[in-house]
C-alpha cells in the first residue's frame, strides 16, 4: 500500500490521478490533498477518500469545509501546499497544481524525502538547478508523469546515458496546428481551449496552442534526463500516439506508443518500477490508425518554443522570467484582455527587458518571478 499526498486534486492532473486510485484501492490510499475553489467537487473527494489533511486556498471555504467535516484537518494558501506536500504519513507527493506555485512545495518534499510524482512542469523551468541538486543530495527520485518525459523515461530503462543520441519530444500541435500565423490574429479563447487530442485544463491546453508547452517540455528534459539542448529536439505529431522517443549512437530509435490517456503516464509514476493493469484505457490499435504523421517544428510559426530554448540556453534566471511572462499573458489571454498573438509579445518583452541573474538562489527565483509578473500586467 503505497500512500499518496496530492497537490492540485480538483484539476485535470489530480482527478485522473485519483480514478487510478479507484481502480486499485489495494495499492493506494489518500492521506492529504490541495485543491483551489472547486470546493464542491473537493466535498465529494473528501467523503469518498477520507483523507487526514486537506490544504483549501481560500481561508473563507477552509472555515466552511471544517463545519461540515470536524474529523479532517484543514488548512489553507500556500503554507498549505506545504503541509500537504511534507504530510509524514504519505510516500509520494504527486505535484498536479500548475504554474511555479508548486516550486517551493517541491523543494519542502525533497528535503522531508519524499517520492516525488512531478507533473508541474514550473518547478523544473523555474528552478531546476536546485531541484536537482536537492533531489541528488537526498538521494530522491523524481518520476515524470508528464507523457513526453514519461515515454522518454521509460524508453531509457536498461540503457547507458552515455549511449544517448537525441531525445525526441513529440507534439500535437494544438487547437491551430493547421492554421497561419495570419489565421490567428482574432482566435478566440473557446477556438484556443478546443484541444483536438488531449483533455487538460485551460492554461495547459491554451500553452499547447502557443507551443509553449513544449517549450517548457524541452527545459523540463533538459533537467530530468541531463542533456543538452542541442540533443533535445521536437517533431510535429499530430495523432499524439508516439510521446516521445529516444535515439542512441547506433541509430536505433526506442518509442514508447499509446493512446492518448494521461492515466497511463501518471500510473506508471505511481507503481514504477512496476505496472498494474489499467483496465478502463483503450487499446492502441495500430491497424484501426493504419497511419502516424510528422513534421518538422517551425519555431518561426511557434515563436514560445524559440524562446524557450533561448531561455533554457542562456539558463540563469531567464526560463523563470520565461515562465512568469507566460502564466501571466495566457492568464490576461483567458481574460479576455489581449488577443492570442499578444501572449508572444508581451513574453518576448520581458525577455529582452531582463538582465539574467547566473545560478540564481530560491529568494531571487522567486523576486524575478514577481517582477516578471508585475512587468507584464504594466503592458496590458
Amino acid at each position: 500500500m503505497k500512500t499518496i499526498s496530492l497537490l492540485g486534486a480538483t484539476g485535470s492532473i489530480g482527478t485522473q490521478t485519483l480514478d487510478i486510485m479507484r481502480e486499485h484501492p489495494s495499492e493506494f490510499t489518500l492521506a492529504a490533498f490541495s485543491f483551489g475553489k472547486n470546493i464542491d467537487l473537493a466535498r465529494k473527494m473528501i467523503v469518498e477518500f477520507k483523507p487526514e489533511l486537506v490544504s483549501v486556498q481560500d481561508y473563507h471555504d477552509c472555515n466552511i469545509l471544517k463545519a461540515e467535516f470536524p474529523h479532517t484537518k484543514f488548512t489553507f494558501g500556500h503554507e498549505g501546499l506545504i503541509e500537504v506536500a511534507v504530510y509524514e504519513k504519505a510516500d509520494i507527493l504527486v505535484n498536479a497544481v500548475i504554474g511555479s506555485v508548486g516550486l517551493n512545495p517541491t523543494l519542502q518534499a525533497i528535503e522531508c524525502g519524499k517520492i516525488i510524482a512531478l507533473a508541474n512542469k514550473e518547478t523544473l523551468v523555474t528552478a531546476g538547478h536546485l531541484v536537482m541538486d536537492a533531489a541528488q543530495r537526498n538521494n530522491v527520485p523524481l518520476l515524470p508523469v508528464d507523457s513526453e518525459h514519461s515515454a522518454i523515461f521509460q524508453a531509457l530503462q536498461g540503457e547507458k546515458e552515455k549511449n544517448i543520441e537525441r531525445l525526441i519530444l513529440t507534439a500535437s500541435g494544438g487547437s491551430f496546428r493547421d492554421r497561419s500565423r495570419q489565421e490567428l490574429e482574432n482566435v478566440t479563447v473557446e477556438e484556443a481551449l478546443n484541444h483536438p487530442n488531449w483533455s487538460m485544463g485551460a492554461k495547459i491546453t491554451i500553452d499547447s496552442a502557443t507551443m509553449m508547452n513544449k517549450g517548457l517540455e524541452v527545459i523540463e528534459a533538459h533537467w530530468l534526463f541531463k542533456m543538452p539542448y542541442e540533443k533535445i529536439d521536437v517533431l510535429l505529431h499530430k495523432e499524439s500516439i508516439i510521446h516521445s522517443m529516444v535515439e542512441f549512437h547506433d541509430s536505433s530509435i526506442i518509442a514508447q506508443l499509446g493512446t492518448p490517456d494521461m492515466r497511463v503516464p501518471i500510473q506508471y509514476a505511481l507503481t514504477y518500477p512496476d505496472r498494474l493493469p489499467l483496465p478502463s484505457s483503450n487499446r492502441l490499435n495500430l491497424a484501426e490508425i493504419g497511419k502516424l504523421h510528422f513534421k518538422e517544428m517551425d519555431v518561426e510559426r511557434f515563436r514560445c518554443l524559440k524562446f524557450a530554448y533561448e531561455a533554457g540556453k542562456k539558463g540563469g534566471t531567464m526560463p523563470t522570467v520565461l515562465n512568469a511572462a507566460n502564466e501571466a499573458a495566457v492568464a490576461a489571454f483567458l481574460e479576455g484582455k489581449i488577443r492570442f498573438l499578444q501572449i508572444e509579445d508581451l513574453i518576448e518583452k520581458a525577455l529582452t527587458t531582463h538582465q539574467t541573474v547566473e545560478h540564481p538562489s530560491l529568494s531571487v527565483i522567486q523576486e524575478v518571478d514577481k517582477e516578471t509578473r508585475q512587468y507584464v500586467h504594466s503592458l496590458l
